[in-house]
């Protein structure tokens, strides 16, 4: 006979008290509840409104993989997100998704992703030309512009046109701190609405569609293949034959955007930033680099045989995970380890927290990239930083390999010293970079 157990609270008092603290970072305020509650607790945000966080684990892999049937996105990214970017992969749910996912795979393979790369590292060599040796330079917006244009060049060749990608990039990063108002202080929506703050967001969305539906439309004109997302994504069908209509197209595109230029500039940041502590592994890269055959490397073996670059990447994923966070909610009523959660219970399971849980990790708050000689697939039920079951962001090849060249063509060009004291973050909607202050010394 199970026996239940009471989910611990923290009641609505607590949360308002630290309501401009959780505004500027969340993270501190949840540890501290992990620490007095345990690894499940339930933070009221409002009088009929909360939210159960998590760092278990085993409780993850239950929601995201064995029970994932009774579980759906929550209306962050259902509802507060759809308005910004559409009804697209990230954001839908049921029939639509499975159908989404199931004609969009194939063109994430990796067999496809062969074609992007050499565009990848044209577009990562250009950026870093962008590098001042021998001063201090905040390295995160030259990431974030190699991330975007990135995407860019992947997505559509040479088809954009610069204002309006810088427009784009924009209208993107504005959207998400827009959102995170909303997210952390609840309490203000109808004074977002009254003032009509909402809308002005929300007519900038339409404008980033316009751009895009304008690229879509010259392509379809042009008659002429470039073999990038945008081709493949063209020509994806569903089972009937029949290509996506033209709004989600652009809604997948914005996704796309949104979801792969941020993440990766994050990661990246971090990475370098590590790199930059811990020097000795900046010479593990290069010399593997060089073993691999330095610049005549052919692309699609670097990627796939880079194991020291990974193990520093999935290291500092671990660490700093971009997507720092995941949301669900259970259709009807569940129970796991004597726990009761109601239809309709909000869960928030805290990638972040678990994976520097001191149960789950050796020495968790230590950088320690040999912890993943063997791959990541020993972790598989404790390291998220892509998600989990069905879910899984579908971009994490495209990730790996834009992450894998740009880390190696640094790595083989430049020492990297840190200019800082300390990592520090700014946890939006992803988990970004604060104090990215780097000097770069020129190999000879």
């Amino acid at each position: 006979m199970s026996i239940n157990k009471r989910i611990p609270e923290v009641p609505l008092l607590k949360f308002i008290r630290h309501s401009l603290e959780i505004l500027k970072n969340p993270l501190p305020f949840h540890n501290t509840n992990f620490k007095e509650q345990g690894d499940v607790f339930r933070l009221k945000i409002g009088f009929n409104n909360s939210v159960v966080f998590c760092r278990d684990a085993a409780f993850a892999v239950y929601v995201l993989q064995k029970n994932q049937k009774n579980y759906k996105k929550s209306k962050i990214q259902t509802v507060d997100l759809v308005k910004y970017v559409g009804e697209g992969l990230l954001t839908s749910e049921g029939e639509k998704w499975k159908k989404q996912r199931k004609m969009m795979q194939p063109a994430f393979h990796k067999k496809q992703l062969e074609n992007l790369l050499s565009g990848m590292q044209d577009t990562i060599v250009s950026e870093f030309k962008n590098i001042d040796t021998n001063k201090v330079i905040d390295v995160f917006p030259i990431l974030n512009d190699l991330a975007f244009q990135t995407v860019v060049k992947s997505l559509f060749t040479k088809a954009a046109i610069a204002k309006d990608m810088e427009r784009l990039q924009f209208i993107t990063e504005a959207n998400q701190r827009m959102l995170v108002k909303e997210l952390r202080q609840p309490y203000l929506a109808w004074w977002f609405k009254m003032r009509g703050t909402l809308d002005q967001y929300v007519e900038l969305s339409k404008e980033a569609r316009t751009i895009l539906k304008g690229i879509v439309e010259q392509r379809k004109a042009s008659g002429k293949r470039y073999d990038d997302l945008l081709d493949m994504l063209l020509e994806t069908k569903y089972d009937d034959g029949k290509g996506m209509s033209e709004e989600q197209l652009i809604d997948e595109i914005l996704i796309i955007f949104t979801a792969g230029h941020e993440t990766t500039s994050n990661a990246l940041t971090f990475t370098f930033q590590l790199l930059a502590k811990h020097p000795e592994w900046q010479d593990k890269i290069r010399e593997e680099w060089l073993k691999l055959g330095g610049d005549d490397t052919d692309l699609m073996t670097r990627v796939s045989t880079s194991k020291v670059c990974q193990q520093v990447l999935e290291e500092s994923m671990r660490l700093y995970p971009p997507a720092y966070f995941i949301d669900r909610v259970n259709i009807e009523a569940d129970q796991f380890n004597g726990m009761d959660f109601e239809p309709g219970c909000n869960l928030l399971f805290s990638v972040y927290e678990i994976h520097r849980h001191p149960k789950l990790w050796e020495q968790p708050s230590v950088f320690m990239p040999e912890r993943f000689a063997e791959g990541s697939r020993p972790f598989s039920s404790q390291y998220f930083p892509f998600g989990a079951g069905p879910r899984k962001c579908i971009g994490n090849n495209f990730a790996m390999f834009e992450m894998i060249i740009a880390v190696t063509e640094l790595i083989s060009k430049f020492k990297i010293h840190a200019e800082f004291d300390e990592i520090d973050i700014t946890p939006l909607i992803t988990l970004k970079p604060k104090n990215a202050f780097l000097r770069f010394e020129e190999r000879v």
